[in-house]
């Protein structure tokens, strides 16, 4: 049974009517952050890490860990959200806001959507419009300490107003692309856009039924 299949089998969580502005239609709050991804948690040498800018762009940069630490530093306290219907309320992240990001490169998008890499051929497409929000962050640290390696160690991408899947964990490369293609759960049952407040998490016909999977996961 895929993911998707998993979360149209299991319950909905009941939202509690004073925190409705907040969180969104069918989330479960918690406060612990769970952990769940696909495939193994990379190893890195921060000698050899980097990070490709590439695609349809003046011109393609490859940028080393160092260099993007010495870019302008944004703190962001934001809630987040995941598909299988956990959010975790004021979270603090440190790194370079994405605006921010492409002008310290000088890179000059000619798309006006991305498709962002990580290791293991890991995918997610993304509009240019919701990267360039005030909130979205390329982050190396959370609540003061840098990102444990299971929650993304050394950058991974926090993009708030979406679920969470759209926040990249272990970020390699950001593609400018010509079409709004799907990434990897997105070609696997999971909606093209991801909005929470929508309930944008399918692809097809709207699930009215979640997962809790994520209570059964590992926490940090």
């Amino acid at each position: 049974m895929n993911k998707v299949e998993r979360i149209k089998k299991t319950r909905v969580p009941a939202v509690d009517p004073k925190l409705a502005k907040r969180l969104p239609p069918g989330q479960a709050l918690t406060e612990r952050f769970p952990i769940l991804h696909e495939g193994d948690v990379p190893v890195y040498d921060l000698g050899k890490w980097n990070l490709k800018v590439f695609g349809e762009v003046d011109n393609e940069v490859v940028l080393t860990y160092d260099q993007i630490k010495k870019m302008p530093q944004t703190t962001i306290n934001v809630d987040i959200h995941c598909v299988t219907r956990w959010s975790r309320f004021d979270n603090s992240f440190i790194g370079v806001k994405f605006s921010d990001f492409l002008k310290e490169i000088g890179v000059n998008p000619k798309s006006k959507f991305v498709m962002l890499h990580a290791d293991h051929d890991y995918t997610a497409n993304i509009a240019l419009e919701d990267l360039l929000k005030e909130d979205v962050i390329l982050a190396h640290t959370f609540e003061g300490e840098p990102l444990t390696e299971k929650h993304g160690w050394p950058l991974r991408l926090v993009v708030p107003h979406l679920y969470f899947w759209k926040s990249v964990k272990w970020i390699r490369g950001i593609e400018f692309i010509d079409e709004n293609q799907p990434g990897f759960w997105e070609q696997n049952g999971f909606h093209i856009n991801g909005d929470p407040f929508k309930e944008e998490r399918f692809s097809g016909e709207d699930l009215p039924i979640p997962e809790d999977e994520w209570e059964r996961k590992d926490f940090d």
